[in-house]
């Protein structure tokens, strides 16, 4: 076990940051923690960097098999950390190895998993937003740590900044590191992350890899001229659940595996004539906000 939370909380006041959480994350998980802003992921984050002091539960690290300070094999990027814009990428890794007490830190290897390896010698003023947060990755490299942190980290990007992002997250993920992500960008944590907790108002929702989350529904969006008549047909398909009212007519929940043609052909039997029929991929945001309103 990488890291074991239970029954970890923080409490300011009244209020309840993180609302007895418990964690459990594995070697080599990509593991995202996805909420909303305010919903206590940076508060957990820095509870088991020691940063914070949690108000109760307790933490662990490696099954307690790193000694007394298992920081040392941890990295993390929490802020965009502050470098020198007028040093090269190369010499500004060099002060950071300095400030971690590494004697012989590899900065050629951690700019090569960030793709900067040919920009070391660049002065940090001329790289781009991607390329400033990507260095910042490069930074919690050094030192070879077991565990890399990342709070947000492709937050404040745009769409090339995010891309590279999650392309240098993806190339550590491949190197057997594990990595905890903290994010509000469903997307993201999809396209990452093996595993994810949903956490909502400090309290943990659900748990497990990203695909057992996403339920086995079927989604189907349908629409047709005459509303009433659809919504009168949809529940004697086959496998129906439930069905939502949209726009375009209804977004349908079916249990078993029906083609479009065959639900075309069944309602064109009676008398039903569809005019928007599409299937749906079921997401991670879809069951983000079916979990989140529920609760």
């Amino acid at each position: 076990m990488i890291l074991q939370t239970t029954h970890l909380s923080k409490h300011f006041g009244p209020l309840k940051a993180v609302d007895q959480l418990d964690l459990q994350i594995e070697k080599g998980m990509v593991y995202g923690m996805l909420g909303p802003n305010g919903s206590g992921k940076t508060t957990t984050l820095g509870m088991v960097l020691g940063i914070i002091h949690p108000t109760a539960g307790s933490f662990e690290w490696f099954g307690g098999q790193r000694g007394s300070n298992p920081r040392r094999f941890l990295g993390a990027l929490l802020e965009t950390p502050n470098f020198y814009p007028y040093l090269s990428a190369e010499d500004n890794l060099k002060i950071v190895a300095e400030i971690k007490r590494i004697d012989k830190p590899d900065i050629d290897r951690a700019l090569t998993l960030v793709n900067l390896l040919q920009r070391k010698r660049s002065k940090f003023k001329t790289y781009s937003l991607g390329m400033k947060q990507r260095l910042a990755i490069a930074s919690a490299m050094i030192g070879a740590p077991e565990v890399l942190i990342f709070d947000e980290p492709t937050n404040g990007l745009d769409p090339q900044g995010i891309a590279e992002v999650r392309e240098t997250i993806l190339q550590i993920a491949q190197t057997g590191k594990t990595i905890i992500m903290a994010s509000h960008i469903l997307d993201e944590v999809e396209k990452i992350c093996s595993h994810v907790a949903i956490i909502k108002n400090g309290k943990l929702l659900a748990t497990g890899p990203v695909g057992a989350i996403i339920n086995d529904d079927i989604l189907i969006e349908i629409g047709a001229e005459d509303k009433e008549q659809l919504r009168t047909f949809l529940p004697s398909l086959a496998g129906f659940t439930k069905m939502e009212e949209t726009d375009f007519g209804f977004l349908i929940y079916l249990q078993d595996e029906l083609s479009t043609s065959s639900i075309n052909q069944a309602a064109f039997t009676q008398g039903i004539l569809i005019n928007h029929l599409r299937r749906r991929q079921k997401s991670l945001e879809a069951e983000f906000l079916e979990i989140t309103n529920q609760n």
